[in-house]
């Protein structure tokens, strides 16, 4: 499906990387408690920066970094401590690969669309559609602009619009920033495009309608709650982040579709890639290492020592 011309931020959105597509399900996720383990203590001296963290063993080290997929142009976050992990890594490794940003887009476009014949806003009831259409309009987009998509990809796009607005981009975002900056010349994803979309296209409608109705509400504070936790996130405070995603979503089952499961996964692949040599730098969005769990919540209950790294 291709956009009409006047729908221009829609095109913005949909020429953004996938992890900037998909803040709403890595960076806003539910993280499941705000305390942090004695390994989150910072040191005497410590100097406050995005939350890093290490896992290795004789011959293998893994860098996990947590992100923000959205940032206001010109944030600084690549300290010295984050360089030096990066450069020394043989492989950048993302939610998704972010080199191939077209083909994002045409699966994001592709797959959100709504069967032919259906219109999103005869789907929501009478409320929530004229909440719906009133969030519409303070966006400045007509209450159509939607209609021909899935109510989950509804409910990304709204959680994008806003940020923009707000001066956040896309294309500042930490995965961005870090496939064009001089590191790793291998890049590969933990998820393909196709599997993140799933998360949320195979989810029952009524869910994906609670999901978008969730997203309309969250609007008028949008902005004021990423800086909030783009604050935390700049300090390396990953408990406070924690309690701050804690706010952001309260369906159960999505957290456990959307973050859980992807935990568990994850520190599975860590396990595995453990066996093989090399350094590798793992970058996923913050609200996967935050918090009870997490990534490296679930590594520890394996045996597997996670270590912070401070600056």
């Amino acid at each position: 499906m291709t956009l009409p011309p006047r729908h221009g931020r829609l095109r913005r959105l949909f020429t953004a990387s996938a992890a900037a597509a998909t803040l709403a399900l890595t960076g806003c996720a539910q993280a499941q408690a705000k305390v942090a383990s004695a390994a989150e203590v910072p040191p005497p001296g410590a100097v406050p920066g995005p939350a890093l963290w290490k896992v290795s063993d004789a011959d293998t080290t893994i860098y996990l970094f947590g992100t923000v997929h959205a940032l206001p142009k010109d944030k600084p976050w690549f300290d010295n401590r984050i360089a030096t992990a990066f450069r020394s890594a043989d492989e950048l490794v993302t939610e998704i690969d972010v080199s191939n940003v077209a083909a994002t887009a045409q699966a994001l476009a592709g797959q959100g669309a709504l069967p032919k014949g259906q219109v999103l806003r005869t789907l929501m009831t009478p409320d929530n559609r004229q909440q719906y259409e009133a969030a519409l309009v303070s966006l400045g987009l007509p209450v159509e602009t939607l209609d021909p998509y899935e109510p989950w990809f509804a409910a990304m796009t709204l959680s994008l619009l806003p940020l923009l607005k707000s001066g956040y981009d896309a294309q500042s975002g930490v995965e961005v920033a870090l496939a064009s900056e001089k590191g790793p010349s291998k890049h590969s994803g933990l998820e393909t495009i196709d599997q993140q979309i799933a998360l949320f296209d195979t989810m029952p409608q009524d869910q994906q309608l609670s999901f978008l109705d969730q997203t309309v509400e969250a609007i008028p504070k949008a902005g004021v709650s990423l800086d909030a936790m783009v604050a935390e996130w700049i300090k390396g405070d990953a408990g406070k982040l924690a309690e701050l995603l804690n706010a952001e979503l309260t369906d159960a089952a999505l957290r456990e579709r959307l973050l859980t499961q992807r935990n568990a996964n994850w520190a599975r692949w860590v396990q595995q890639r453990l066996g093989q040599p090399g350094t590798v730098f793992v970058a996923v969005g913050a609200g996967h290492l935050a918090g009870q769990g997490s990534v490296q919540d679930q590594l520890r209950k394996t045996g597997i020592k996670v270590q912070r790294i401070w600056r």
